[in-house]
């Protein structure tokens, strides 16, 4: 029983940093990224799909993302959406083959995205807390029905703790990175 809620939270907890990876490897740092233009989606014959669905995404050097479309008639579509999305860059169309050139970040956008990071390294140890607690209180719940003792509660207490701090550090560490990331530029 115990085993399977340090199990569940830490699962949960994981989780959480998976999700924290994924909004940091979102954000812009003025490098380019293919993964800048995932969660895009392009009108496709009456459903919205995935960009790299309809189109290969490719970097062409450190500053910029060719996009090419499968079809020749996805140019318009594809390029529609990408002024559409929260990118704020403009696409810049040959024939068929869609390019997205990074402009360099200022220092006043550096340091606002640098606060960012740091919000949603915050937002990232919230949800590990909350996991946290939840493990707590499954506990607590079988300690009152006697279904382990005090010390097994102690021991799965200070455990519980344990795995929280490590997922803590390495929210810490991951923020950490992105920040010098976006100061480094």
């Amino acid at each position: 029983m115990l085993n399977d809620i340090k199990r569940d939270a830490q699962t949960r907890m994981g989780k959480s940093i998976d999700a924290l990876k994924h909004d940091l490897s979102r954000l812009r740092t003025g490098r380019a990224s293919t993964s800048l233009v995932d969660g895009i989606k392009v009108p496709y014959y009456g459903s919205d799909m995935p960009l790299n669905q309809v189109a290969s995404v490719a970097l062409a050097d450190g500053r910029s993302i060719v996009i090419t479309p499968f079809e020749k008639s996805m140019v318009g579509p594809v390029e529609k959406a990408l002024l559409a999305s929260d990118l704020g860059i403009t696409p810049t169309t040959a024939g068929t083959v869609i390019r997205l050139n990074m402009p360099p970040l200022t220092e006043e956008r550096r340091r606002e995205l640098a606060k960012h990071v740091s919000h949603e390294g915050e937002n990232a140890k919230i949800a590990i807390r909350n996991v946290r607690r939840d493990a707590l209180q499954h506990v607590k719940d079988l300690l009152k029905e006697k279904k382990i003792t005090e010390d097994d509660e102690r021991k799965a207490d200070d455990e519980i703790q344990k795995l929280t701090d490590q997922f803590v550090k390495e929210v810490d560490k991951l923020a950490k990175a992105k920040e010098e990331e976006l100061m480094s530029m």
